[in-house]
């Protein structure tokens, strides 16, 4: 019996959404990976859509917005009076991705870096309240973020839960990278027992794809 949700028609990707700077992203495709889309075509994408929930850990100081961030995307909503979260909370989400049903389980953790292998995700360097910073301040800043993105090798994404500037795009993004690295994840898995079918990472590709075997979690920090 199916117990999760059912996936909100708002939360249906059809493509891969794209990054918001070249310049600091886990990889600058169009599309998601051809063996993805092939495998999801054909049904082929194992635990990925039936049993496996990928999770989402945001990590970050006291009062930056790790709350309103969540509320925003999962609720629609800005409460500048809330209380601050102590220890951990969690909503779910589901998503349809190229016609696959995928859940992320949103937490925010304090210590999550420490419970879990930084090179085991996908991480994000997220800047939040972007509203309130003047045009040329955020220049300023989206400069520095970048070169800290590129050293951590996280992608870089810069939103306003006020205004819900880049929210939507930002989890939706989170969602797909998690989904594409999980299939080919479980294609790995199932091409070393099935002779023709084996699913080859070629050194050419970008860190996504040569680590996919590795990432079940994605990092929000």
């Amino acid at each position: 019996m199916n117990i999760l949700a059912p996936v909100r028609r708002d939360r249906v990707l059809a493509e891969l959404p794209q990054c918001l700077r070249k310049e600091a992203a886990l990889h600058v495709h169009k599309g998601f990976h051809p063996r993805v889309t092939c495998a999801c075509q054909e049904h082929r994408t194992g635990t990925v859509g039936r049993f496996k929930i990928s999770k989402v850990i945001v990590v970050g100081d006291l009062s930056v917005g790790k709350t309103c961030l969540i509320n925003r995307f999962c609720k629609d909503t800005f409460d500048k009076n809330y209380k601050a979260t102590i220890g951990v909370d969690f909503e779910m989400e589901r998503f349809e991705v190229l016609g696959v049903p995928f859940s992320l389980q949103l937490q925010w953790l304090a210590d999550a870096l420490k419970e879990n292998d930084p090179s085991s995700v996908l991480l994000f360097l997220v800047g939040s309240k972007k509203d309130l910073s003047t045009p040329a301040q955020y220049v300023l800043m989206e400069k520095d973020a970048l070169k800290m993105a590129q050293e951590m090798k996280a992608e870089y994404w810069a939103v306003s839960s006020l205004t819900g500037e880049n929210v939507r795009e930002f989890f939706f993004r989170v969602a797909a990278l998690t989904f594409e690295a999980n299939v080919l994840a479980e294609l790995e898995k199932s091409g070393a027992r099935r002779i023709g079918d084996v699913v080859r990472i070629s050194s050419e590709d970008s860190n996504l794809y040569l680590t996919a075997s590795k990432k079940k979690l994605t990092c929000c920090r």
